[in-house]
Order: C-alpha cells, then sequence, then structure tokens
C-alpha cells in the first residue's frame, strides 16, 4: 500500500511540475496585451500607479476561478484512481 501511495506521489509530482513548466513558458513569453480597449489604454498609459492597480486586479479576479477548476480536476483525479484518500481512510488501527 505505501509503495502504492509513493508511486501515485511520484506521478502527482511530474504532472505538477509539468504544469509548472508550461505556465512558466507562458508567463516568460507574454508579450504585452495589444488587444485592450482603447479607453483602458489610454487612462493606465500615463499612470504607473493604476497599471499596477489594474494589473492586481486583474490578478485577484483570476485567483477563484483556477482554484475552482483545480480543485475539480484534483477530485476527478482522485476518484478516477479508486477512491484513494477518499472516505474509507483512517478506519485501519
Amino acid at each position: 500500500m505505501a509503495r502504492r501511495l509513493l508511486k501515485l506521489d511520484r506521478r502527482i509530482v511530474k504532472v505538477l511540475f509539468v504544469v509548472c513548466a508550461v505556465a512558466a513558458l507562458y508567463v516568460i513569453g507574454a508579450v504585452p496585451a495589444a488587444a485592450q480597449c482603447a479607453m483602458c489604454r489610454a487612462s493606465v498609459q500615463n499612470n504607473a500607479a493604476l497599471a499596477r492597480g489594474l494589473n492586481l486586479a486583474v490578478l485577484v479576479l483570476l485567483v477563484p476561478p483556477v482554484t475552482m477548476f483545480g480543485s475539480i480536476i484534483i477530485l476527478a483525479y482522485r476518484r478516477r484512481k479508486g477512491g484513494e484518500g477518499g472516505e474509507g481512510e483512517g478506519t485501519e488501527e
């Protein structure tokens, strides 16, 4: 049982590593967005503090959906693998 869990943990670590590597490549290769609306761009272009605030607001709005989707993916992965770490855990003594 312990070996099986260790093998599962290695798989999870590998998947997380790949996901983080892909995300890092997207962040590194990101170019300034050219699809901004004209009013937002004009108001932010000359005000650095407003630009930082707007960027922070976008990141804050991004956190809940990423958390929800991540949780759903983790739950689906655990259920697909037979419910390891589910309801029956902790009953053995």
